[in-house]
């Protein structure tokens, strides 16, 4: 019971082949690899933050949510 509670979900070979092909990109430093990613994800949240606005809420079919006090 308790180890399905520390691992919820096995995670697919996919994910583990691309846990460990971004780990070796990092020298076998899993730490610099979490880094790495954290900032990759951080550099697409800015931009998706950039586009957001630029997007109509119907073309994006609600996808993004709208700014506090924007009419339609």
């Amino acid at each position: 019971m308790a180890t399905e509670l520390n691992h919820p979900a096995e995670p697919s070979s996919d994910w583990e082949l691309a846990a460990d092909e971004a780990i070796a990109a990092h020298g076998g430093d899993a730490r610099a690899a979490v880094q790495a990613l954290l900032a990759a994800n951080a550099s697409l949240e800015r931009e998706v933050a950039l586009w957001a606005p630029a997007v109509s809420y119907g073309f994006s079919r609600g996808w993004h949510r709208r700014r506090r006090g924007e009419t339609e």
